[in-house]
């Protein structure tokens, strides 16, 4: 982000305010000499608006814009550095090339502004409206963590309750400490087979709703995520339906499920289902780059202007425009073909499937409604996922999504080969013949510790209390003062604010000597916690 000292600013090019500039250096000011005939027209680079002719084709008014303004022969005094790739880094120029420091442009007039658009942001935006079906889309160079922090900030103010599975992604705690809303967590169902938490229930909703009204309190708004990292789905209509009736929004963190309008074995989307916000991650499956994303908007119970100070606040001001033109390549890409584009790679995992439920001592998972995630349960090997994402790797080189305690997590996409799913089930029946015969026994795990979570301060409370560090054997009791949790897939087992018990630490320790890397201790050995001083 970039930030400037004195009386506020409007720049040209770049990592400029949001205050009336003095004066606007027109767009004529940059002259191509001689080559006025390449000059774009202004209805590209000055565009206002989406030509109500115009459908959410392959056409892509951003990458179009980036284009030009990248081919213009200019004299370049602005940001960034390397001068369109003059003074690139050779080591990394020598990995990707210049083409990526050609199109690294900042925010000149013609690629319109980010948090102000007018011309082939609002374009890009507005296609990628109508092809996923809200009433108003947000491009994000914050990932899906931004879009679910912005989306909280903009529906609980402090002191609000918001509900969520305690399952939920790390950034709707971060977005919690940033607005200071109150959690009221709900334990989603959970297989301890597989170690894998699961969806929630529209009655454990309504449990939770009624319990605050008890208290004389009411949601702001509730969050869930659907899909689950393994592709598990919540029934998001029924919940919507709750909320509605009590005007109460329902945000769905949908990053895992950017894919799913488009092919008729998906499951519906959650704007389908009548959520009021969801956030996807349109570099998972989709193809953007990544660290983009969509925010995406129905109906009027959110208020569109404070989510747009809210992504003003959390996003950079210096937006990168490869990452917002991917985001239109990405639509422009699946609209050339949105009803077939998904055929060949669901054909591919579904024979995969098949292919591997024929190898012993090696498990499917079937609680997937996604039809390209697949979840492989290695335990009857002997291993953890860890171990086999490991072995996989070094043996077959076939790398992994997601390694759990008990399984591995596969994502199938518009990329992924017929030779890459040879390669994938070569390798299971590879672990499946050498290793059986040398552990044989599965292995006694701990299950995930979501059902005795008791809330001693809010995560914002907690984050900035007083803290200290103490032993892990004399940490029980305490109130947790740092967030932890294995990563990925991002799920905290435990949380700032919370009393830590022994089972949540019981179970940090296992999968940590399981090979998991646990991310957000400050001693990711876990040998000792820092709990607050209170």
């Amino acid at each position: 982000m970039s930030h400037s000292m004195g009386l506020p600013m409007h720049s040209r090019f770049g990592g400029g305010h949001s205050s009336p500039p003095p004066i606007r250096i027109s767009q004529k000011t940059i002259r191509e000499p001689q080559k006025q005939q390449n000059k774009a027209p202004p209805s590209i680079l000055a565009n206002s608006s989406v030509n109500s002719n115009t459908s959410p084709s392959a056409s892509a008014p951003l990458i179009d814009a980036l284009k030009i303004c990248a081919s213009q022969d200019a004299a370049r005094f602005h940001f960034p550095g390397h001068n369109k790739g003059r003074a690139a880094p050779a080591s990394l120029s020598r990995i990707i090339g210049l083409k990526p420091f050609v199109h690294d442009l900042p925010e000149l007039p013609e690629l319109d502004d980010l948090f102000s658009p007018k011309g082939p942001i609002l374009d890009a935006q507005r296609r990628a409206s109508e092809l996923f079906g809200s009433s108003e889309t947000w491009f994000l160079v914050g990932g899906t963590t931004c879009g679910i922090q912005a989306s909280i900030m903009a529906t609980c103010s402090p002191g609000d309750s918001l509900i969520l599975p305690r399952n939920s992604h790390v950034s709707a705690i971060s977005a919690m400490v940033l607005c200071g809303a109150v959690p009221k967590y709900i334990t989603p169902s959970y297989n301890a087979e597989w170690d894998i938490a699961c969806g929630i229930r529209a009655s454990q909703v309504e449990e939770a709703i009624e319990g605050l009204e008890r208290a004389h309190r009411r949601a702001a708004a509730v969050l869930i995520t659907s899909p689950t990292y393994h592709g598990i789905c919540s029934d998001v209509g029924e919940i919507a339906r709750l909320c509605h009736s009590r005007r109460i929004p329902i945000i769905v963190d949908e990053a895992h499920g950017a894919h799913f309008k488009f092919h008729r074995d998906f499951p519906p989307t959650a704007l389908e289902q009548g959520a009021d916000i969801a956030v996807q991650s349109t570099h998972k499956v989709l193809c953007s780059l990544t660290q983009s994303s969509m925010l995406h908007m129905n109906g009027d119970l959110v208020d569109r202007e404070r989510i747009c100070r809210c992504l003003q606040t959390l996003q950079s001001s210096s937006p990168s425009y490869l990452l917002l033109a991917s985001l239109d390549a990405a639509r422009a890409q699946i609209s050339d073909s949105a009803d077939s584009i998904f055929n060949e790679c669901v054909e591919l995992a579904a024979r995969m499937k098949i292919q591997i439920e024929t190898i012993p001592n090696v498990a499917l998972l079937n609680l997937s409604s996604d039809p390209l995630r697949v979840t492989v349960g290695v335990d009857g090997l002997g291993l953890s996922g860890y171990e086999a994402d490991e072995m996989l790797c070094e043996s077959k080189g076939v790398v992994c999504e997601l390694a759990g305690t008990r399984s591995l997590t596969f994502a199938v996409n518009l990329g992924t080969s017929k030779e890459d799913c040879e390669r994938l089930v070569s390798g299971l029946k590879h672990l499946s013949l050498n290793l059986f015969r040398k552990h044989g026994l599965k292995r006694v795990g701990v299950d995930a510790p979501f059902e005795d979570v008791c809330v001693k301060l809010s995560p914002r409370e907690a984050f900035f209390a007083r803290k200290k560090k103490v032993s892990i054997e004399d940490s029980i009791g305490e109130i947790c003062g740092e967030l932890i949790c294995p990563y990925p897939p991002g799920i905290p087992v435990l949380i700032p604010g919370e009393a830590i018990n022994e089972s949540a630490l019981n179970y940090l320790l296992d999968v940590r000597d399981r090979g998991a890397a646990i991310s957000g201790a400050a001693d990711p050995m876990l040998s000792s916690v820092v709990v607050c001083d209170v």
